[in-house]
């Protein structure tokens, strides 16, 4: 039929944009994301993090730059953008200082997020955005699972209704100022590095 030829081409193409991956510099292109994570927490001697930061909705080459400084410096397994073109961007490069060279960068559409997160669903990971609802969990109480994906709105959108269907939980920062918003890194930031510190801890009190 006409649908499932459609959802063939479209399965194609989701397997292309899943391969480009780079983890560091003159890396194979069809390296198996996994194991892309375990090699470079080898690699760099950081911990085997399993974070995946979700940016494909962000626009600004600034906020993505430091997103993938700050995933970098945190030890995030993977940065996911909307396009690899904007690692070419002067503001990107400005921002990110190189960090791009040691992260994982994956490419996933907008339009393709819904498969995409549905996918992850399926590897075990919980699908955390960052946004304000009536049933958002506090920041400073929610408990980060290991296997979390961290999907961040548009600079000016937020992330959008039918996205919000695919979250298994919404996080939000607690605020007292008169701006109700912060900036989209700084958000980023805030939970990256919350997931950071508990998966720390939690280490800790293993050893």
């Amino acid at each position: 039929t006409g649908s499932h030829s459609a959802e063939a081409d479209s399965q194609t193409e989701w397997t292309d944009v899943q391969k480009k991956i780079i983890p560091w510099k003159n890396s194979t292109p069809s390296l198996d994301l996994e194991t892309a994570f375990q090699d470079r927490a080898a690699k760099l001697g950081k911990s085997n993090s399993r974070l995946i930061v979700v940016a494909s909705l962000i626009d600004k080459p600034t906020n993505l730059g430091g997103l993938c400084r700050t995933s970098e410096i945190f030890g995030a397994s993977a940065l996911v953008v909307g396009s690899l073109h904007y690692i070419q961007d002067k503001q990107f490069q400005h921002l990110s200082v190189s960090a791009e060279q040691w992260l994982p960068l994956v490419e996933v559409k907008p339009s393709q997020l819904v498969d995409y997160l549905q996918q992850k669903k399926t590897e075990g990971y919980t699908i955390i955005g960052v946004e304000q609802t009536a049933k958002s969990f506090d920041l400073t109480e929610y408990c980060f699972p290991e296997k979390s994906l961290l999907l961040l709105g548009n600079e000016h959108e937020g992330i959008p209704a039918n996205l919000i269907h695919h979250l298994d939980v919404c996080v939000e920062i607690p605020q007292q100022g008169i701006i109700r918003s912060l900036n989209v890194h700084v958000s980023g930031a805030l939970l990256i590095w919350e997931y950071t510190r508990q998966q720390v801890i939690k280490q800790k009190q293993q050893q």
